[in-house]
């Protein structure tokens, strides 16, 4: 699946829902690496905002959970970066 370029997801967070992002993030890793994806996991609460600004990455799943992943706070982000992202159903 190159066809989806660079992927960055985005897990873990600081909500109270933390270790549930981390789970699901971890399955979504594992799904996205047995189809052949580029991902790189971030963690907001542990990684640097640099890492995204300079991953030249072509889109987003968001796994994050609660403050961060579901306020709009990770989209704007990802909007002012210009990298697509998924959305929540």
């Amino acid at each position: 699946m190159k066809e989806l370029g660079r992927v960055v997801l985005l897990m873990g967070g600081i909500s109270s829902e933390r270790e549930v992002s981390l789970m699901s993030g971890e399955g979504v890793y594992n799904a996205l690496v047995e189809k052949g994806v580029d991902v790189t996991k971030f963690d907001p609460k542990t990684d640097r905002l640099e890492t995204l600004e300079k991953g030249a990455f072509d889109r987003a799943f968001i796994a994050l959970h609660g403050r961060l992943g579901e306020d709009g706070t990770i989209q704007g982000v990802l909007n002012y970066l210009n990298v697509p992202y998924t959305a929540r159903a």
